[in-house]
């Protein structure tokens, strides 16, 4: 980690919504999910908060060696946003504790605030994380 990854770094990204980030494809298996409607789905927003806070600290990071991982998040999703619409999400990293990290979280479609909340990520090793992940696996012959 670099000396710079301290709170108040802040970051914005925007993403236009496609029909692959609707409710249907998030589970192309689920029947129940191919009946909803088209609109972003609350896992691809997700996704969509967690990849701005990456973008918002890998130049801080010795990345590709460094990256993070998400570990906790507590949003709400609170207006639907149909294909076509751009998705703006902000990121404020607000505490740096060791290798924890805790940001604020806004997503807005360009009519209405779709979600806000917190999200938190840890700074792992990637070798030493692929290490732990193959052991498991092995662990449980898959």
């Amino acid at each position: 980690m670099k000396k710079s990854l301290k709170p108040g770094i802040e970051y914005t990204f925007r993403f236009r919504v496609s029909e692959t980030k609707t409710v249907p494809a998030l589970y192309p298996e689920s029947p129940e999910f191919q009946e909803m409607p088209k609109v972003l789905a609350t896992g691809f927003l997700v996704g969509l908060l967690e990849w701005t806070c990456i973008q918002a600290v890998n130049p801080h990071l010795n990345w590709p060696q460094e990256q993070t991982v998400g570990i906790g998040i507590e949003v709400d999703h609170t207006a639907a946003t149909p294909p076509g619409l751009e998705v703006r999400v902000r990121v404020k990293l607000t505490e740096v504790d060791g290798r924890r990290l805790r940001f604020e979280v806004e997503a807005h479609d360009g009519i209405d605030r779709i979600s806000q909340g917190s999200h938190e990520r840890y700074v792992i090793d990637a070798v030493r994380f692929a290490v732990k992940v193959q052991q498991k696996t092995q662990s449980k012959n898959l």
